[in-house]
């Protein structure tokens, strides 16, 4: 019985807490992120301003809401690859995976959301802030993985220099995805250029960089 009541407790939690997170994200997509005050999503949610904050420290935090679980999904991607597989090939396939407006049914839904998510963040200063903050922290946990694995110490250069590479593939291809967002590019053709763009990025690393870029 105790279990029970715990386990309802916690759905209500969870519940509230989508509910507060996917308010914020329409007010956000409607009105831009630097418009909207933490009192309008709570009077919106039904909720207290403490409440918001209670799950969401921070404003932020209220549109990045699922990045948290994306790390947890990266690392684990990472952990748990097979025996003789590759940090590299494992990362590969976790980041070429089709996820979020990519793995969206509709291609007209889908290019609206990109776009909405895209145009939300670059015009918001706060958003990049924080985008390069959770970039940061999901490189220093990918590192501290790494370290772990291969039994370095965790102030060693090497993972470090692993993590921030694979993750600057992650980096550059949203990148990608914005600059082509904002010339007019829409999900049904974005989709295989991301692939062929991941691919070749991950190509790279995989071949070394000795002899890229040598001066003729």
């Amino acid at each position: 019985m105790i279990r029970s009541v715990t386990g309802l407790r916690e759905r209500k939690k969870q519940q509230t807490r989508d509910l507060i997170a996917k308010t914020a994200r329409d007010l956000f997509f409607k009105r831009g992120f630097e418009a909207v005050t933490v009192a309008e999503i709570a009077r919106a949610a039904d909720v207290s301003e403490k409440t918001v904050f209670n799950y969401f420290p921070t404003k932020e935090e209220l549109f990045y809401s699922r990045l948290e679980a994306f790390e947890e999904e990266l690392l684990a991607a990472i952990r748990e690859r097979e025996p003789g597989e590759s940090v590299l090939a494992a990362f590969g396939r976790f980041v070429l995976d089709p996820r979020g407006v990519f793995a969206m049914q509709s291609a007209t839904d889908a290019t609206e959301r990109l776009r909405t998510i895209n145009r939300v963040i670059t015009e918001s200063p706060a958003l990049l802030a924080r985008e390069r903050q959770v970039f940061a922290q999901y490189t220093e946990s990918l590192a501290a993985l790494l370290a772990e694995e291969t039994g370095v110490d965790p102030d060693d250069v090497e993972p470090h220099v692993v993590a921030s590479a694979l993750l600057g593939v992650h980096r550059s291809l949203i990148e990608y995805v914005r600059r082509r967002v904002a010339a007019g590019a829409g999900v049904p053709e974005l989709g295989p250029e991301l692939r062929r763009q991941g691919e070749r990025a991950l190509g790279l690393l995989e071949r070394g960089l000795g002899e890229h870029g040598i001066k003729r």
